[in-house]
């Protein structure tokens, strides 16, 4: 068994359990309902139609300008949508140019990029409307105003009869943008003032005697300092890619970090005393390894095409896309096999262990709870299609609604606060310590209610276990 230093979560009765749970519920409501009633996320302006008969059946280049942009707006989506004369349903392949232009201040208009690019997009349409295709994407924003060059190759058919070209400009909602930098800042300082206190309360432990659950707090308190990003207004101080890759990088690591945390003390639970890093942590680091190496190549492969190329898209790369999607769910299943199996081991040889029982029922409770908030949450938002192409920069992988973002900030945000101060020392701690040894020794014989709820006989040596529990009951009958 490992010596440990005393945690809040042995003092806390039934009806302190009850309260903490209700106050993270509070906390989440509330940051939902603020988001309820915030801004949306990204905001539309429907460009003029364009009608095939003024084009010469839009054959010629069209020519599109932005309205005036800020920093605020963040990123910029260019999307297309036909309308069809016929009813019958059509796919096919649509290939097109595509020149765009950005307009600075003294209206000079510098080419963005030296040469056009060509790519090809699939289109589906029923019932006179067809599906929206992503004509580019810019993932940041070096100019106030762009012009957008689109020509359309072997467009209009006989089968495939046009009526009208929409054009849409979709950017983040500069209202959002301001509520985000508010958001993140207030989270970034209520981790700061956690992530101190929390140390602060074991600073008279060593560090050789904290739980397994201390030690990760330590580091996921910091990561989720990370993960909030102090440095996420540079990305309206500074036009480059750099900031928004430095945002998914911290919370790429974040959410590994998190994965390995449950791994690790689940696991922890059952292997007291020296955990080698060959047996215990390698394994576990190459499978959450592989996950983030994973989901930052992607997002990595995605930026630098789409800074030499903003109209490509990952479909077009489908093979090397497809592989990399197959790659992150082999993992991922293999990751959620052995956590289960981690789980139903610790459950089945800890259930009589009185404190380390309760330890797994209280952090398996809570992160359940958020795994399944985090599901619908999930499902709301993309329904039945979680498992088709909706990654990277597609325009469905954004949050709709202020709600989206605050309630997935806001929950990981609580759950980390909640496991910071069930995990912490209590006032009396030291003084507790000094009167008690191990817990896991002193109270391993005796009942739950004993433990976790106090007893009639909290004065009696614990040392003898329930040999010196009897004659203490008897030396009190005879008395």
């Amino acid at each position: 068994m490992e010596l440990i230093a005393p945690m809040r979560l042995y003092t806390l009765s039934k009806r302190h359990f009850v309260l903490v749970f209700i106050v993270f519920f509070i906390c989440f409501g509330v940051i939902v309902l603020i988001g309820i009633a915030g801004p949306e996320i990204i905001t539309s302006r429907a460009l003029p139609p364009i009608s095939p008969t003024t084009k010469g059946n839009l054959t010629s280049p069209l020519k599109l300008q932005t309205p005036g942009l800020s920093t605020y707006n963040q990123e910029l989506w260019l999307t297309c949508h036909f309308e069809q004369n016929s009813v019958v349903e059509i796919r096919k392949n649509v290939s097109m140019m595509v020149t765009i232009s950005g307009v600075m201040q003294d209206t000079s208009v510098p080419n963005i990029r030296v040469y056009p690019h060509n790519h090809t997009r699939s289109l589906h349409c029923a019932n006179r409307l067809c599906d929206e295709i992503i004509v580019l994407h810019l993932g940041y924003l070096n100019y106030t105003e762009y012009v957008i060059t689109v020509t359309f190759y072997n467009l209009m058919s006989s089968e495939f009869p046009i009526k009208d070209v929409n054009f849409t400009l979709k950017m983040y909602n500069a209202s959002f943008s301001q509520v985000e930098i508010w958001f993140r800042f207030i989270f970034v300082v209520f981790t700061f003032m956690v992530t101190c206190l929390f140390a602060h309360s074991l600073r008279k432990f060593s560090m050789r005697d904290w739980a397994i659950e201390q030690k990760w707090m330590s580091i996921l308190l910091p990561l989720l300092l990370l993960y909030n990003d102090p440095f996420f207004p540079l990305s309206f101080l500074v036009s480059s890619w750099f900031p928004g890759m430095l945002d998914d990088l911290f919370q790429a690591i974040f959410l590994c970090a998190l994965l390995i945390f449950w791994l690790c003390v689940y696991h922890g639970f059952r292997v007291q005393g020296e955990r080698k890093f060959l047996t215990f942590y390698l394994p576990k680091l190459i499978i959450v390894g592989l996950l983030w190496l994973a989901a930052v190549t992607l997002g990595i492969w995605q930026t630098v095409n789409e800074l030499h190329d903003p109209t490509y898209q990952y479909r077009v790369d489908t093979s090397n896309f497809q592989g990399m999607k197959i790659f992150f769910l082999i993992v991922g299943s293999v990751y959620i096999l052995y956590l289960v199996f981690l789980i139903v081991r610790a459950c089945s040889e800890l259930k009589n262990m009185p404190y380390f029982d309760l330890r797994l029922k209280f952090l398996t409770g809570l992160t359940f709870i958020v795994l399944i908030i985090s599901i619908v949450i999930i499902y709301l938002r993309f329904g039945a299609n979680i498992l088709q192409d909706n990654f990277v920069a597609e325009l469905s992988t954004h949050y709709q609604n202020s709600a989206e973002f605050l309630s997935f900030y806001g929950l990981l945000n609580f759950y980390l606060y909640t496991l910071a101060y069930v995990y912490s020392p209590s006032k009396n701690a030291v003084y507790e310590s000094q009167l008690k040894d191990n817990p896991a020794f002193s109270m391993l014989n005796d009942s739950d209610d004993d433990v976790i709820y106090g007893s009639d006989y909290e004065e009696m040596p614990l040392q003898n276990g329930r040999a010196n529990k009897s004659k203490y009951q008897d030396e009190s009958d005879s008395d």
